[in-house]
């Protein structure tokens, strides 16, 4: 019992989150669309990965 008033908010929030629109920041989506990053990394970089086994390998062959 007695579930009823947190069980309502659950359900405006939950509500507000669904239908809720986050501002857009439309120049950095037209920076990204151009092709232009204002940040230092494009994605391209390897991420190391602990379990592959091939890394070192690679290293030692440059």
């Amino acid at each position: 019992m007695g579930r009823g008033r947190a069980k309502a908010k659950q359900t405006k929030v939950a509500r507000e989150l669904k239908y809720s629109t986050p501002p857009t920041d439309l120049e950095a989506l037209q920076r990204e669309l151009a092709g232009q990053s204002s940040d230092e990394g494009h994605g391209k970089e390897r991420i190391s990965d602990p379990y592959d086994e091939y890394e070192y390998e690679e290293e030692y062959r440059r």
